[in-house]
């Protein structure tokens, strides 16, 4: 208790004597055991009142013994199921070891996919990450004194290289176990392709075939799609020499789901061949967009419109008459009306009743008068004359990007369309300029209504604009991929699905196989009160299931990770809804925990000395125990811990002041006095 404080108290006490001797001695003469009693309490409350305003306090000081922590973290992965046996003889000696108890404040972790307490161990984690639980471990005993021991193959496959750790660092002690034995290995890495792969189509498959081992050796690889080979190859590597990178280009020639397979052959002395082959899928799709092109007559135009659009080899283009048969039309994806006229009409009212999107394409030869008629978008003034019409690009059109499209060396094109008066919303591509006056009439605009795309181009003899882009530039990549955009613009759908679903068509074997789906209701607002049901079935052999998807949040969630290898096809309907979508996907038989065929000691040991600690195997767990006993960096700390606390409790002292004033009052009307 500090001076300043016990002064205030013996000053207190001081005030209180005589506070009491003035009431009861000084005023009164007559003075009687009585009058000794109440002076007494008089001068308990007066100074039990003074100490509740002064709170005297003092230091409180408590002591305890903290030893230092030791954490056991233990790999569980399914690479140390062979090794199962010396893991549980390592963690029996650290267990038995009294002098490592007494030392240490010891905690159990295993890890494999994540950090958790150890309780048992099962061996069967499908991915080693041995970065991050050294680091989280760091992190959440930091302010700890202390040290690690590592027990595992030293393998991983996911993750930050555990052999550098950033952040706090405690001493590592590695236990490595397994075969530390070399042996010559190859390995096929990670399959890179596309996810998807249009029909007729080449599609990349790249990888690359890793070495391990002293001598030089050749192999053979091949690529497979389904049981048919594609690609074969003889490779030289070596202990300088040890990878090989793999491209080729595979056709796509009939849709579906195609299962690519890249092996290699086996080395005499090679232990483990699981890591010899890699499989992935990718879904060929036939997304051939058809094109309709109507007119009546011949003109150049008809011939640049199919160049430009079969630039891109999944459109086709199909000239049609007026006329045409319903069956034909049916094929057609988006329609390009050129100079239509009255013999248009049953086209018109085919495309109204399907909503059809199209384009229409003016020039001299169009009826006007039909055109205002047919349809209630636009209309165009009559009675203008034959004249030249410049295209300009607007800026402010955002529906695609046009911003590489340039106009400046383009002839005019040729029209006798009046200004245009749009009646619907409507974006304008291109804007009309007549002797270098922009007329503040569209040449090229587009409008939308709940999905269906309609267009509008008022000039002819476009065939010009791309005859100029090649004397310009020396091929037809401007004006093509102006006319791919605004083809890919009408054949884009904007409806939107009440169900959506999202997944992956391959799911190799360590991975795990989710299906997510999210449904909506009329309002398309998500509805988490639907029931979704899903329904797999085995491609391969027949066999099928089905199951209901769990709720999540703001989506719905299958787990399909108990299925076994191989191909799958499922439907995921809303029940009571009648809505259902369809998919399909493949699970490889791929384990990541399987590519390693000895134990890594020597990132063990780089570990161990990157952190100041030590390397050790299963039969050197007595000098590890010796090791961390002995050690003088690891002995139990004295910590002290201060509290201030109050000299007196003022739940006492107020009680105390209570009953002084009350006995005193009591005494003084018992005995009649004032």
């Amino acid at each position: 208790m500090q001076t300043e404080t016990v002064l205030l108290v013996i000053l207190a006490a001081m005030v209180a004597i005589l506070v009491a001797l003035f009431q009861y001695f000084y005023r009164k003469k007559k003075r009687t055991r009585l009058t000794l009693f109440l002076a007494f309490f008089r001068f308990l409350g007066v100074f039990g009142i003074l100490l509740l305003l002064i709170n005297p306090q003092f230091a409180k000081s408590t002591y305890t013994i903290e030893n230092p922590v030791l954490n056991i973290l233990v790999d569980n992965s399914t690479s140390m199921q062979e090794h199962g046996t010396d893991v549980n003889t390592v963690l029996e000696a650290l267990n038995n070891s009294e002098n490592l108890q007494n030392r240490f404040a010891i905690s159990r972790f295993a890890f494999g996919t994540d950090l958790k307490p150890l309780d048992s161990l099962s061996f069967k984690d499908k991915y080693t990450n041995i970065g991050e639980p050294i680091f989280s471990i760091n992190e959440a005993y930091r302010r700890k004194q202390g040290a690690l021991i590592l027990i595992s193959d030293g393998n991983q496959n996911v993750g930050r290289d555990y052999t550098y750790q950033s952040g706090p660092k405690k001493p590592v002690y590695t236990i490595t176990v397994g075969d530390t034995t070399a042996y010559e290995d190859l390995g096929i890495g990670p399959i890179n392709t596309n996810t998807y792969a249009f029909l007729n189509n080449k599609f990349p498959v790249e990888t690359y075939v890793r070495y391990q081992g002293s001598g030089s050796i050749a192999t053979r690889v091949q690529i497979k799609v389904g049981e048919r080979t594609i690609f074969s190859e003889t490779i030289e590597l070596s202990e300088s020499n040890n990878l090989k990178n793999i491209n080729t280009l595979i056709d796509a020639t009939t849709v579906g789901l195609k299962r690519i397979s890249v092996s290699t052959s086996q080395l005499p002395s090679e232990r483990n061949i699981a890591n010899n082959s890699r499989e992935t899928m990718v879904e060929v799709i036939d997304e051939k967009t058809n094109v309709g092109i109507v007119s009546e007559i011949l003109h150049p135009d008809l011939g640049a419109f199919k160049k430009a659009i079969e630039s891109n080899e999944q459109r086709n283009v199909t000239f049609l008459k007026p006329n045409a048969l319903a069956g034909t039309l049916e094929e057609m994806d988006i329609f390009l009306l050129y100079d239509p006229n009255r013999s248009f009409n049953a086209i018109f009212q085919f495309i109204k009743n399907k909503k059809t999107n199209y384009l229409i394409i003016t020039g001299v030869n169009t009826d006007f008068n039909f055109l205002n008629q047919v349809q209630e978008d636009f209309e165009v003034e009559l009675g203008y004359p034959e004249q030249e019409v410049f295209g300009r690009p607007n800026a402010a059109f955002s529906n695609f990007d046009i911003s590489d499209f340039d106009t400046d060396d383009f002839p005019p094109l040729t029209s006798d369309a009046g200004p245009i008066t749009m009646k619907i919303p409507h974006d304008v591509l291109l804007d009309s300029e007549i002797r270098g006056v922009n007329i503040n009439s569209p040449l090229l605009t587009v409008m939308e209504q709940e999905s269906w795309k309609k267009g509008i181009l008022a000039g002819a003899d476009i065939w010009r604009w791309r005859a100029q882009t090649y004397r310009s530039t020396g091929d037809f990549t401007n004006f093509d991929s102006f006319m791919g955009r605004l083809v890919r613009y009408f054949t884009a759908s904007a409806q939107r699905d009440r169900l959506n679903l999202e997944y992956s068509n391959t799911f190799e074997g360590s991975n795990r196989a989710i299906i997510t789906a999210t449904y909506f209701d009329q309002a398309y607002i998500f509805d988490p009160d639907a029931t979704l049901n899903i329904t797999i079935t085995n491609t391969e052999n027949g066999n099928s299931s089905s199951r209901t998807m769990a709720i999540r949040s703001g989506y719905y969630e299958a787990d399909l990770s108990d299925l076994e290898p191989g191909s799958y096809e499922f439907t995921v309907n809303v029940e009571g809804e009648g809505i259902s979508k369809n998919g399909s996907f493949a699970i490889s038989d791929f384990n990541l925990e399987k590519q390693f065929v000895s134990s890594d000691h020597k990132k063990m040991a780089l570990l161990a000395n990157n952190t100041h600690g030590a390397s050790f195997f299963p039969d050197q767990i007595d000098s590890l125990i010796e090791d961390l006993t002995s050690n003088n960096n690891y002995v139990p700390t004295q910590k002290s811990i201060e509290n201030i606390v109050s000299l007196i409790d003022y739940r006492i002292l107020l009680a105390i002041i209570i009953v002084a004033f009350s006995t005193e009052w009591f005494l003084r009307k018992y005995n009649g006095l004032i």
